[in-house]
């Protein structure tokens, strides 16, 4: 099938056409011709970025922000963020058995992506996927990145709201955010709120926030997701930081950011399957390579030197 013709299909509200076409930017088959097509469609959809350790219910918060979202009128479309098989590359973790609840609603999609053993917690293609899921004319977009502690620094570039979250008992979470993730939240969700020390710990992280933040304070909501208590005040923080970003001319500057980041890195994924072709199929190449592999050239210089080739050839 035609990418254009998918492309039409999904903008008239097929989800299968939407699918195939994730499915092809993740296999790098069409992704410029994609993009190229969509990318004057994107623009009105809201990003959620939501992230923080393992096991503190982001599934389930997802699932309550979802209802809450489609109860308001407005679509949805979430991208989970799984582990990478180590085996297939494919996601460990299936959108369908994690929220088979919310799956089911025609006004949702539900996909996952697999990080392909990125360590910013985010898939190589997420930042693409958003954009379909723009130019599809879904209202919210909601990221979840893998939660594997600091390491959550990209969600920042794709998501206009981040949501950093977390549970009553895990003992290192404080200094965990010290560490790094308290820069990244621009809302604090204290899930399972109804646990032993959940105000402890919110009064810890309201202290702890001041040195951190100055125009905007990001603000800590106590949840209990698996009973959906506290979602309707976690959808008035997201409007509220939606309404001071706007206020503050930073909504846009964000998406600006955003689109360089996305530039930067098809450049860099550009050159690196271009020097990889060079390095397999060039003789002016071949003769570095072997004497890297016999240990007659060190790494280093061989660097420098395939670099300068690659540099030279480029400025003739």
């Amino acid at each position: 099938m035609q990418i254009k013709e998918l492309i039409a299909q999904m903008m008239q509200g097929n989800s299968r056409a939407l699918a195939r076409l994730i499915t092809l930017l993740e296999n790098r088959e069409y992704q410029a011709a994609i993009m190229k097509e969509v990318s004057p469609h994107t623009g009105k959809a809201y990003t959620l970025g939501i992230t923080g350790p393992p096991g503190v219910g982001k599934s389930t918060l997802i699932s309550g922000l979802v209802g809450h979202i489609r109860r308001q009128g407005l679509t949805a479309g979430v991208l989970c963020v799984d582990p990478t098989s180590p085996f297939s590359g494919g996601s460990l973790l299936g959108d369908r058995i994690r929220m088979d609840e919310i799956s089911r609603d025609e006004g949702v999609f539900i996909r996952s992506l697999a990080t392909r053993h990125n360590l910013g917690g985010l898939s190589p293609t997420a930042r693409q996927s958003i954009k379909l899921l723009d130019a599809a004319g879904k209202d919210m977009i909601i990221v979840e990145t893998v939660g594997v502690g600091q390491v959550q620094w990209d969600i920042k570039k794709v998501a206009d709201t981040v949501l950093v979250v977390l549970i009553p008992g895990l003992g290192d979470n404080i200094q965990m955010l010290k560490a790094g993730m308290m820069e990244i939240a621009d809302i604090f969700v204290l899930n399972m709120a109804d646990r032993e020390g959940a105000q402890d710990m919110l009064n810890e992280l309201q202290t702890t926030l001041p040195s951190f933040h100055t125009a905007w304070r990001p603000p800590v909501v106590p949840t209990v997701s698996i009973r959906s208590e506290g979602i309707d005040t976690l959808y008035g923080a997201v409007l509220e930081h939606r309404a001071f970003l706007e206020r503050e001319g930073l909504l846009q500057k964000r998406r600006r950011e955003r689109d360089f980041h996305l530039l930067v890195e098809m450049v860099h994924d550009n050159l690196q399957e271009e020097v990889e072709r060079r390095l397999a199929e060039e003789e002016d190449y071949k003769e570095i390579v072997d004497r890297v592999k016999d240990a007659s050239l060190d790494l280093y210089t061989a660097a420098d030197r395939i670099t300068e080739k690659i540099l030279d050839k480029v400025s003739r």
